[in-house]
């Protein structure tokens, strides 16, 4: 059986991964053939490099920006975190080794998450600026920090006016990160959904709401400072503008990451994310 073709995408900005990059490329050459290696940047990958996998050597920061860099190609992302968290990126060293013969082999476990696309139109509906984003898309107030005021739209129906700090909008893979921080719920990522929640909004009554896949939200940016922005995956940023209008659907394409086979999505919010972690209890020791 030929051995799977794989590239190396590798941050080199973090010490411990330069400290262990030449046992990564032996350990992957071992079930793989390394057909390129690549830093973690976001230029577009050579188009005569073909590959079945992408090794992504950081943290879940390298995992969205290479997600986000070779979604059009489908290329299914193997995640080995070296950052702090390591909640979408799945793997470790010691576990990429532990379940080489399943990652590398003819079926990895592969699992795609909906992605969002975003799209920026000035004050005539001209296009001025297009992104992607696998968290979530988020309008922020920006600097000097006063109040804005956007106007929502779900597909042809008025929505809400949102008075306040701005607003998430998040896939299903994108609720445990900023979303989950600003009250927004938590969705199974298997799911496909848009989720929307206001930030600081100055209304008792504005909650998160859920939005379908098929879904489009319009969001109409009737007051801004000087340093409002979209903000995709808390990587890119993009100035907007009173009169502008932000569109937000699902993206065409999905994000494929292999799945750790001993892993599952609720125990790691229980071990990493201390989901629902009770008060420290002196009579229990705990």
């Amino acid at each position: 059986m030929a051995k799977p073709r794989v590239l190396l995408l590798v941050d080199r900005t973090r010490r411990e991964v330069l400290d262990v990059l030449e046992e990564v490329r032996a350990g992957v050459a071992q079930h793989a053939q390394i057909t390129g290696e690549f830093e973690t940047d976001h230029e577009p990958l050579p188009q005569d490099v073909h590959a079945d996998l992408a090794v992504v050597l950081g943290g879940d920061g390298t995992l969205l920006s290479q997600a986000r860099r070779v979604v059009d190609r489908q290329l299914p992302l193997v995640g080995v975190n070296f950052g702090r968290l390591g909640f979408l990126a799945a793997f470790d060293w010691a576990s990429l080794q532990q379940h080489a013969e399943v990652v590398f082999g003819p079926n990895p476990p592969i699992i795609e998450h909906m992605m969002l696309a975003a799209e920026v139109y000035d004050a005539n509906g001209k296009s001025v600026h297009s992104g992607r984003a696998v968290n979530d898309c988020v309008v922020t107030a920006g600097p000097p920090f006063r109040m804005i005021e956007l106007g929502l739209r779900i597909d042809n129906a008025e929505g809400p006016s949102l008075r306040g700090d701005g607003v998430i909008v998040s896939s299903p893979v994108g609720s445990t990160a900023y979303n989950v921080s600003a009250g927004g719920p938590i969705l199974d990522p298997k799911l496909e959904a848009i989720i929307v929640t206001p930030l600081g909004a100055h209304s008792l009554a504005f909650r998160p709401f859920v939005l379908c896949p098929e879904c489009q939200l319009h969001i109409q940016v009737k007051h801004a400072n000087e340093g409002t922005s979209l903000v995709l995956d808390g990587q890119v940023s993009v100035s907007v503008q009173a009169g502008q209008r932000i569109t937000i659907k699902s993206h065409t394409r999905k994000a494929r990451f292999v799945a750790n086979p001993s892993t599952a999505f609720w125990e790691i919010l229980l071990e990493k994310m201390r989901w629902a972690a009770p008060p420290t209890y002196r009579d229990r020791g705990v």
